[in-house]
């Protein structure tokens, strides 16, 4: 096992030591010794995985938020490797759809069963994603949250209330065409998702899934709305509340082709940032990536 370590900005080595020891205890105490690398920056993680590949190690495990274990697990995406997760997020949105527990060292347990499925992943334009992709409100709003974090040092969650009340007050709309299943249409819309397989949009389980092996993207288009509306539809999904034919477009696709009147795009993917060319052509990669999970995670 090859474990890569994500040492959060700004956070003191001590810490960063602390919990490398912490987990090499927790490890021993299961009967394994994996090697364990700590990557300062991104890139530094998806250089680590590929070495753990080459290297041909049976097992690559990442531990950090879901930024993290999407860049592990794009080096792992094809190959025999298996993917572990050490949840050590915010969020988890991965961990948690795939039922690994986010106690540190119930995962590890988990670690030790070996227990694997095969999942799907979503690739744009090359890039692999776990989660989500979106255009529009979101990555913009993402981008000007770590802007106020980075100039002003705010927090995590002021600096994204604040970004949602910028970008919501300057309300850009986005003008889409989307090419799927033989179709051609045209939008124009402050927001488009696209999730690895089908979200419920329910009000205990916003954002979660039920499934990571259908095949499937879950694509959504919002209606173009004012203001107000864009508001009143945040507060109505916060409650379960969404409805298909009111508030959004819905189709399940393996594949879509979104084009704009843009050559680059801002894009959101695992709740990253980055800029790509358009087209964004979206393919589904079903069963790509193996992944340790409990036992009882139904297998594909």
């Amino acid at each position: 096992m090859y474990v890569i370590l994500n040492a959060s900005a700004g956070t003191p080595a001590p810490a960063n030591d602390a919990l490398c020891q912490r987990l090499r205890d927790m490890f021993r105490q299961q009967g394994m010794h994996p090697r364990i690398a700590l990557a300062h920056e991104g890139s530094e993680v998806s250089r680590l995985a590929r070495q753990a590949v080459q290297a041909r190690y049976q097992t690559v495990i990442a531990g950090g938020g879901d930024g993290t274990i999407n860049a592990v697990a794009s080096a792992l995406v094809g190959t025999e490797v298996a993917l572990g997760v050490l949840p050590l997020g915010t969020l988890n949105h991965f961990a948690k759809d795939l039922r690994i527990p986010l106690d540190l060292e119930r995962a590890v347990h988990t670690l030790r069963e070996s227990y694997t499925v095969q999942i799907d992943v979503g690739e744009i334009n090359g890039h692999v994603f776990l989660n989500n992709s979106s255009l529009g409100l979101y990555p913009r709003m993402v981008r000007h949250r770590k802007k106020q974090q980075e100039r002003l040092g705010r927090g995590k969650w002021p600096a994204f209330l604040w970004a949602a009340l910028m970008m919501v007050r300057r309300y850009p709309f986005l003008q889409v065409r989307l090419c799927l299943a033989g179709e051609e249409l045209v939008r124009q819309t402050p927001f488009v998702f696209i999730g690895n397989n089908v979200y419920q949009l329910d009000l205990f389980n916003l954002g979660a899934r039920a499934c990571l092996d259908a095949g499937a993207f879950s694509l959504y288009v919002t209606h173009r709305t004012g203001r107000l509306g864009l508001l009143i539809l945040a507060v109505r999904a916060l409650f379960g509340r969404l409805h298909n034919a009111k508030d959004f477009d819905h189709w399940c696709v393996q594949e879509v082709r979104i084009d704009t009147r843009t050559t680059r795009l801002l894009v959101a993917t695992d709740g990253e940032v980055r800029v790509m060319e358009t087209p964004l052509h979206y393919r589904m990669r079903p069963g790509a990536l193996r992944v340790i999970v409990p036992q009882g995670v139904p297998r594909s």
